[in-house]
């Protein structure tokens, strides 16, 4: 099939456009900088340059394309850090999630497109009550932290315009918190910053992540051009949801560092905010078995602490030299 990918070039994309051509597909990648053009055409798709709040640019990239499928990855989070400021770090990926997916899929209509895949998270957006692992079937936070309502209802607009739709039908997957080499969890940044006992273990560190390499991820976008059901959400994320309290000494013991500092949840309240707590010790992680069912994936990183490892292990040598 003939697939665009929007948002070619970002942490799925890289790993998803070699995928989708090695399964015999023709892809065009989008990406909004000229520069990065180049890196679409080496892992061998057609390169496109649209900024997905343009809305006419969007419109004539997919007339151009005549895509079957879309697979919308399109974010803007490569440069964030500092999650203190939530809202203003999520800012622009809200409106894409919003405005850019409504773009997207009125030229989606226009060009006759028949599937829609689109990246939303799975995470602290559950309702932090009720079973430690939540389901596709559970409800997302009804009151979350003030930091994270505006990209929570982002989320929510998404999802819901997506599943929503049958002319193009739509799919959403549900991603886990990504790593991959210099990516998301394992970006340097944050290497950097566990290294430099930046990131404390506020409160009891209970709250409860999941976690997924970026090329398990891609894998299962994959399985979800060909087997996923449309009008559905899959939680994409690996075996073994954990807490703060283990996987962050983990991460810091993996990258040589020292062991994070520990702080009561009443003083990371006053320097990290009410959601940086509740992302320590309230949140829920999600259950794969729905994507392994019915998408028949399954992720060649089952758990974060083989994942982590290895890739820990390639930026402890790289830091070293």
């Amino acid at each position: 099939m003939r697939i665009l990918v929007a948002g070619a070039t970002g942490a799925v994309g890289l790993q998803l456009v070699p995928q989708l051509i090695a399964a015999g597909h023709s892809v065009v990648g989008t990406t909004r900088t000229p520069a990065k053009a180049a890196i679409i055409k080496r892992m061998g798709a057609e390169p496109a340059i649209a900024n997905g709040l343009d809305e006419p640019a969007i419109r004539d990239t997919v007339i151009a394309a005549k895509p079957d499928i879309i697979i919308d990855q399109m974010t803007d989070l490569a440069d964030v850090t500092d999650l203190r400021h939530f809202d203003r770090a999520f800012a622009t990926t809200n409106r894409l999630r919003t405005e850019g997916t409504d773009f997207l899929s009125a030229a989606a209509r226009e060009a006759g497109v028949k599937r829609f895949i689109a990246q939303s998270y799975c995470g602290w957006n559950y309702g932090r009550g009720g079973a430690s692992i939540k389901t596709e079937a559970d409800a997302l936070d009804p009151d979350p932290p003030e930091e994270l309502r505006p990209t929570l209802e982002a989320i929510k607009y998404l999802e819901g315009a997506v599943t929503g739709s049958t002319n193009p039908e739509g799919i959403v997957l549900r991603y886990g918190s990504f790593y991959g080499p210099d990516t998301g969890m394992l970006s340097r940044a944050m290497i950097d910053q566990v290294r430099g006992r930046r990131v404390p273990l506020i409160g009891g560190g209970g709250g409860r992540w999941s976690f997924i390499h970026v090329a398990d991820a891609a894998a299962a976008t994959v399985a979800a051009v060909e087997r996923g059901r449309p009008g559905n959400i899959y939680n994409i994320v690996d075996d073994e949801p954990a807490e703060v309290s283990e996987w962050l000494p983990a991460l810091a013991t993996l990258l040589g560092a020292r062991s994070p500092i520990r702080v009561p949840a009443w003083l990371g309240r006053l320097f990290a905010g009410e959601h940086l707590v509740s992302m320590m010790t309230e949140v829920r992680a999600g259950s794969n078995a729905k994507a392994r069912r019915e998408l028949g994936w399954r992720p060649a990183h089952p758990s974060w602490r083989q994942g982590f490892a290895e890739v820990a292990s390639r930026a402890t040598t790289q830091h070293a030299a």
